[in-house]
């Protein structure tokens, strides 16, 4: 019971920032819906930022989660600080060396790599492209940052970081948009001044914690023990995760050529999915790696296992209800958030037929953000890498067969599919160590699966009927706005559903939402 308190009370207040940040994410896809639609320049934005995001997942979070926080780890373990600080010294300066180089290329070939995406506006994805590249840059920055922060158990500014970047490329849309030849431009400049400042906000937590960094000679840093181990962790990884990342490059190739705004839609789609994978998938994962890795690394397998299945649990917990509830109520939700006088009835519509497949998938997907800790913690890529070519190869074949002119659905069903394959290979590869309990794991996970389907069904179909005689409610009022006409009643809607959920459960005495019960008594009593 202490472990999953633990984990609840990390990743709660990790996940209260990352949910500022997903919701100012929103607030940056409402202005990019706003001032670009679905029109050739939102397309050439999304392909420009798709870019440098690939190799961000590559150079940043593929090699920090995979390799740098599981060594580091050990570091901390053996407590010599005089190699702690040679170790860092010698990361730092390899990832900013080699950044530094992709960048450089980035911004040289993007007229060559640019056309594999068939957009009308290639001039303008090329100058985009090459605006925003050195983004890369900073974020890896941050990402160094952020996995000695998250190591050492500090996930707050961490998670606050990226609430300067959708603040900035917000701000920048509207400040630049009148003085510049269009508003994708200034977003790109938004981006650009974001990822500085995700990375500046973070190093001074760093330096509070005395890790001190400084360049070394490239020879050192390449001969030091940490980053060689590192190198050798990451090597598989980045296999895997490039053709994780290939999925996006196929994906997005098909789209641009399956015509104007399928592109931009299948964004839209997935800033939606990636504000729930963001706030409770992501935040759970990345207090869950550092955990797990002191578990392996110690030997203390029980405790391994506990935090796994819990973190299962958690994630069935919050996705399970949220993917019923999209799949019924998306359609208001896009018009709610996205739509505009840029933003029609086909943007909608594009993006509509995207989100219920990623959405569908959004368990699947959030279980896979889980379960790829569990195998870094025990410094094992190669079975995520493979995971990861596997599915790769399933996304393409998919996409192949399923994708048609005029429509992203077929692209974003074999998104999900993929991503479903991937999870379920993960499972399979979790059984080579025979110190985890996967039996058990699973066993007691897939009942707790169906009684969360159960209960979501359970709560929807009283919301579902109530929901017309809540609208005909408002329309009493004759409110015009869009935001009262569309929001009170999908507020509404959600609340009731939520309450609904949260009331069987409780009666049912589930374990979950009993311990986040016994949380806030114990939070007003401390308060009082």
């Amino acid at each position: 019971m202490a472990k999953e308190r633990s984990l609840l009370r990390y990743s709660s207040a990790l996940s209260f920032w990352t949910l500022v940040s997903r919701i100012l994410g929103l607030f940056r896809e409402m202005t990019k819906a706003s001032l670009l639609g679905t029109s050739a320049y939102s397309d050439a934005f999304s392909v420009a930022f798709l870019l440098p995001n690939l190799f961000r997942r590559l150079f940043a979070e593929g090699s920090i989660s995979a390799a740098f926080i599981p060594t580091f780890k050990e570091y901390l373990l053996k407590n010599n600080q005089s190699e702690i600080h040679d170790f860092i010294c010698a990361f730092w300066t390899f990832l900013t060396f080699i950044v530094s180089i992709a960048v450089s290329l980035g911004i040289f070939f993007a007229p060559f790599i640019v056309p594999v995406f068939g957009l009308s506006a290639f001039d303008e994805t090329t100058l985009l492209t090459r605006i925003m590249f050195p983004y890369l840059l900073f974020i890896s920055i941050a990402a160094f940052f952020q996995g000695i922060l998250n190591t050492n158990n500090s996930f707050i500014p961490s998670a606050f970081a990226p609430v300067l970047l959708n603040i900035s490329t917000i701000g920048f849309a509207w400040l630049l948009s009148p003085i510049m030849d269009n508003p994708a431009r200034a977003m790109a400049v938004g981006i650009l001044t974001g990822g500085f400042l995700e990375a500046a906000i973070q190093l001074p937590f760093v330096l509070k914690k005395k890790f001190y960094f400084n360049w070394t000679l490239l020879s050192t840093a390449i001969k030091n023990p940490g980053t060689r181990k590192v190198l050798r962790l990451v090597g598989p990884t980045i296999i895997g995760m490039a053709a994780y990342q290939l999925n996006d490059l196929v994906s997005t190739a098909f789209a641009g050529r399956s015509g104007e705004g399928i592109v931009s839609a299948l964004q839209y789609s997935l800033r939606l999915q990636e504000l729930f994978l963001g706030v409770f998938a992501v935040s759970i994962g990345t207090v869950l790696l550092p955990q797990l890795s002191e578990d392996a690394k110690s030997l203390k397998w029980d405790s391994y296992n506990k935090r796994l299945k819990d973190a299962v649990f958690i994630i069935a917990l919050i996705t399970i209800p949220v993917t019923f509830f999209s799949l019924l109520y998306g359609e208001t939700l896009i018009k709610l958030l996205f739509q505009t006088r840029r933003f029609d009835e086909r943007s909608v519509a594009l993006t509509l037929e995207a989100f219920r497949f990623h959405i569908a998938g959004l368990f699947f997907i959030a279980l896979n953000r889980i379960l790829a800790p569990a195998f870094y913690a025990q410094s094992d890529s190669v079975s995520p890498t493979l995971a990861g070519i596997i599915s790769f190869a399933v996304n393409i074949a998919l996409v192949f067969l399923l994708n048609r002119e005029g429509s992203g659905a077929g692209i974003a069903f074999a998104l999900s599919a993929a991503g479903a394959v991937n999870t379920l290979l993960l499972l399979f590869f979790l059984r080579k160590n025979s110190m985890i309990n996967l039996n058990s794991i699973i066993q007691s996970s897939l009942l707790y699966i169906i009684k969360i389907v159960f209960v979501s069904a359970l709560a929807l179909i009283p919301v579902y009927f109530a929901s017309p005689f809540v609208s005909r409610f408002i329309m009493n009022f004759n409110f015009t706005g869009k935001l009262i006409s569309l929001a009170v009643p999908f507020l509404f809607n959600a609340f009731f559903f939520a309450a609904l959920g949260v009331l069987i459960l409780f009666i049912s005495r589930d374990r979950l939402v009993l311990s986040l019960v016994s949380a806030l008594r114990r939070g007003k009593k401390s308060a009082s």
